[in-house]
């Protein structure tokens, strides 16, 4: 009776045993320690074109406002949707609630734990205008570092655009301002000069220019261009001075 008693004790001992030893194993294995920061970042790689990346102008708020597409910056938001409310008087989610963002302070929703960045933006910068939540859509880590906002950005202008058009029709309270797009265009990159010398050459030659008039042919003292000191090409046939007017080197013609 003894022996069959020990040795199911030992079974079910060695059971236990095997169980723990199991779990345990597990657990170091699969264990998933909480992140700092939830959510991970998806690298995107820009868009370029043949001569580099397009400068991103910014835009006339005053011209690109009234025409943007608020039905399709609605669209675009629902990539922010899980993360983002925009009810009036709604709850916040992962991020705050979006209602009346257009004109409100960053960081600007009590209750709400922002990060250290946007709370030293708030310091800095007293309400999200249109041009900052235009370059903060672009890319959100790179405006704000330290943000908690994971989102890579919107990479196209008038993604952003339309966006902001959206969110303006949900409590914004900045006016749109009037247009100016004298001021966007300066900060398109000037056009540069030819360089394949045309200009150049057609005053060389003594063809027209781009301003209609014909150009004078160089001289040197005397000759034409390319003689400079006015002497004769070599194995042309040399002239004497004889003193006739218009004929000879340059100083027959300087003594007449």
């Amino acid at each position: 009776m003894s022996l069959t008693f020990n040795k199911v004790a030992g079974a079910v001992l060695a059971t236990a045993l095997a169980v723990v030893g199991l779990r345990e194993l597990s657990t170091g294995v699969f264990s998933h320690p909480p992140v700092t920061k939830p959510g991970y970042m998806v690298a995107v790689a820009e868009e370029t074109s043949a001569g580099g990346a397009a400068a991103d102008v910014p835009p006339d708020w005053g011209t690109v406002l009234p025409t943007a597409d608020v039905a399709a910056g609605q669209a675009v938001f629902a990539k922010c949707s899980s993360c983002h409310t925009v009810n009036q008087g709604g709850a916040n989610g992962t991020g705050p609630n979006l209602w009346g963002v257009v004109g409100r302070k960053p960081g600007g929703v009590g209750g709400f734990a922002y990060s250290q960045g946007m709370t030293d933006l708030g310091g800095k910068q007293p309400v999200w205008n249109d041009q900052a939540l235009y370059e903060f859509l672009a890319s959100p880590a790179k405006y704000i570092p330290g943000t908690k906002m994971t989102f890579v950005g919107l990479k196209k202008p008038e993604d952003r655009i339309n966006m902001i058009a959206y969110l303006r029709s949900l409590g914004g309270n900045l006016p749109v301002p009037a247009p100016n797009p004298a001021a966007a265009a300066a900060g398109a990159p000037a056009p540069s000069a030819p360089t394949d010398g045309t200009a150049a050459g057609a005053a060389a030659e003594g063809q027209p220019t781009a301003t209609g008039s014909t150009a004078t042919p160089a001289t040197g003292a005397g000759g034409p261009a390319g003689q400079g000191s006015g002497a004769p090409a070599p194995g042309a046939p040399t002239q004497q001075n004889t003193g006739s007017p218009g004929v000879g080197n340059s100083s027959g013609a300087a003594s007449r």
